[in-house]
């Protein structure tokens, strides 16, 4: 079983202590190796190149920031799809989950990435996409979330999976706290732009109060950082003034 490390609040850490990883060399040297699952304000170019650099994989989320390559990834997948992934050596991974009311089926699908996939050059070690499906029905009703992503892990659908999961969970953990401590669900801002620059300083300062030592619930770490500047500067430089 893999063991899990996290990390601020949009990465998640994955420690493999068996990955069949045919890059032996690397495995001889580092027997724990590292899957870093990034979200999607996180994914760049330059992040790949560090996690391969520091000779450990990613898993990189896709969506508009990458539009070129996301794109290409789902049109590559759809096309895959009219033959039910059979000639793209396509892996798959289902799970299903109930409780606390919910039902939730979750199917992994991880693939080669093909050598002309538009926009790949860039990202470096880039080995496989991958795509994530999750279907949740409450009190009858039913949700769909299809996300898409690039990795530099080998073919191995369970550890694609495993990274994927485990990054759901610390979002939708993420998600929680953010609407109970700055009641996003109730935010009027409607500027696309405005609205991400908001979301991303609000995860940035939910991290810094989580990192505080201090026993007060986040709510409270915020107020007091609006009463007393001396608090505000011991969240802002994780130091004691």
């Amino acid at each position: 079983m893999p063991e899990e490390t996290r990390i601020g609040l949009d990465e998640v850490v994955c420690h493999f202590s068996e990955l069949e990883d045919p890059r032996s060399e690397i495995n001889r040297r580092h027997p724990l190796v590292s899957v870093v699952v990034i979200a999607l304000m996180g994914c760049q170019t330059e992040i790949a190149a560090q996690v391969v650099a520091g000779q450990a994989d990613y898993v990189l989320a896709l969506k508009g920031n990458q539009e070129t390559l996301h794109d290409a990834v789902i049109e590559y997948v759809n096309e895959q799809m009219d033959s039910d992934f059979a000639d793209c050596g396509a892996r798959r991974h289902v799970t299903k989950e109930q409780g606390h009311g919910r039902e939730e089926v979750r199917h992994y699908i991880q693939m080669p990435a093909p050598e002309k996939l538009a926009g790949a050059a860039r990202w470096k070690g880039l080995l496989t996409i991958g795509v994530a499906m999750l279907s949740c029905v409450r009190n009858g009703k039913e949700t769909m979330d299809v996300r898409y992503f690039i990795s530099s892990l080998p073919m191995g659908v369970k550890r694609f999976a495993h990274a994927v999961r485990s990054h759901w969970s610390i979002e939708n953990t993420c998600h929680w706290s953010l609407d109970i401590t700055y009641r996003e669900g109730e935010s009027r801002i409607r500027d696309e732009h405005l609205r991400e620059n908001v979301a991303w300083l609000n995860r940035f300062t939910l991290s810094l109060l989580k990192q505080h030592p201090g026993k007060d619930s986040l709510i409270m770490k915020r107020r007091c950082c609006g009463w007393n500047t001396d608090f505000l500067l011991q969240v802002l430089t994780g130091k004691p003034t």
